[in-house]
């Protein structure tokens, strides 16, 4: 087994003199990874398990609905960018330079989940990269990252096929054997119009695919306005023939805010119908998929980070908080109700994105709680202060 640093993590019985979403003070019981009763605070001092939130915020552990740990090459000397700027000059890119900085490695991906954890993340949906080069290899150096912190963090793998699907024999193969493994909740997909060149082709393997094995389906469409739209109506004619309402996800789904208004109201509406999700890395350069109309349809959102510091882009820090302000800001969102709709994506709503009826500061619900110095909700979304504590499944992971 490789050697890296393990995570240091405590477990937790009690938090004390806390204000869950900016509330009164309160003492939470946590018992088994689970929050089992919320009091007021008393005045009793704190026992060894105990820790003294000393007022802070609390918020619900945060949610990465859209992460891919397996790709970075943080925590290594400064990679400059490089090759074509499309999306297949960055598959080509990194096809060319991965092996040579390590990647996929246990190393690489205990560094990133390391620093999702540091801003606040306890639950994670990753892409990684499953193709005729890497094989399995990347999925099993992220379980293995993942495996150190003992179900504390909540790390769900999409077998994601990065360079293709019908134009690389033999991935299929892999995403179905990728699909056996009990860490893997969703296969992937990517373009089928502009990389497989095959719309219909690639849809109808994956939906077919992720019917017969029982995961979920996530695909990225990065494909703008009409060939865009088109791809989405095949997923949602195939979700509702197959039967797989609310296991199909659409990752950045560009040609949604692209769409006019009627022809985006009337796609919405089939989307939520069918229980199709969507998520966003909130793209500074494009329009922002808009929050309203989505809950209008019924359409689900999540926040993630996408890469981090990879061959894809140098940018990222790990903050899904982070993206939360640069969805709101980009979307023009500034009334109080829509910026905490907008914490709310990145925490308690991302529930669905890890598979979670609940998560949130409630009785029975799993103990990821996150501790910062702000005044409500909307405070720690426009300041972004450091998480001060950050509690996992009861367990501290980070500690500031």
């Amino acid at each position: 087994m490789s050697s890296f640093p393990r995570p240091a993590m405590l477990d937790v019985t009690s938090l004390r003199r806390v204000r869950p979403w900016g509330g009164d003070l309160v003492d939470i019981a946590i018992d088994e990874g689970r929050i089992t009763a919320i009091t007021p605070a008393a005045t009793e001092p704190i026992g060894i398990r105990e820790f003294d939130g000393r007022g802070l915020l609390a918020l619900p552990g945060i949610v990465n609905a859209h992460a891919h740990v397996d790709k970075s090459w943080w925590g290594l000397p400064w990679q400059p960018y490089g090759g074509e700027g499309s999306t297949e000059g960055r598959i080509r890119h990194e096809r060319e330079q991965r092996d040579a900085l390590g990647i996929p490695s246990l190393e690489r991906s205990a560094f990133v989940l390391r620093e999702l954890v540091r801003h606040g993340t306890t639950a994670i949906r990753t892409h990684v990269d499953v193709d005729d080069g890497v094989g399995l290899r990347g999925i099993e150096a992220v379980e293995e990252a993942a495996a150190a912190y003992g179900g504390a963090l909540d790390v769900q793998i999409v077998a994601f096929p990065q360079d293709g699907v019908l134009r690389r024999p033999g991935v299929l193969e892999l995403l179905r054997e990728a699909a056996g493994r009990e860490s893997v909740t969703a296969i992937g997909g990517l373009d089928p119009a502009s990389i497989d060149r095959d719309p219909v082709g690639q849809i109808d393997a994956l939906t077919a695919l992720a019917a017969d094995t029982g995961v979920g389906l996530d695909i990225h469409l990065h494909d703008a306005a009409e060939l865009g739209a088109f791809q989405i109506e095949l997923l949602v004619e195939r979700t509702q023939r197959l039967g797989l309402g609310g296991r199909v996800n659409i990752a950045h789904g560009f040609a949604v805010a692209q769409l006019e208004p009627a022809r985006r109201r009337d796609l919405l509406a089939a989307m939520g119908e069918a229980g199709v999700s969507m998520t966003t890395v909130a793209p500074l350069r494009l329009a922002q998929l808009p929050l309203a109309e989505l809950d209008a349809a019924g359409v689900r959102l999540g926040l993630g980070t996408d890469g981090i510091r990879d061959l894809w882009s140098p940018f990222g820090t790990g903050d899904t908080l982070g993206i939360a302000w640069q969805y709101a800001r980009a979307g023009g969102l500034v009334h109080d109700h829509d910026l905490l709709r907008v914490v709310r994506l990145a925490t308690s709503a991302g529930a669905w994105a890890v598979g979670r009826e609940v998560h949130d500061l409630v009785e029975g619900a799993r103990a990821d709680i996150v501790l910062v110095d702000a005044e409500n909700p909307l405070d720690a979304l426009v300041r972004q202060p450091e998480r001060s504590l950050v509690i996992a499944g009861g367990r501290a992971l980070h500690v500031a």
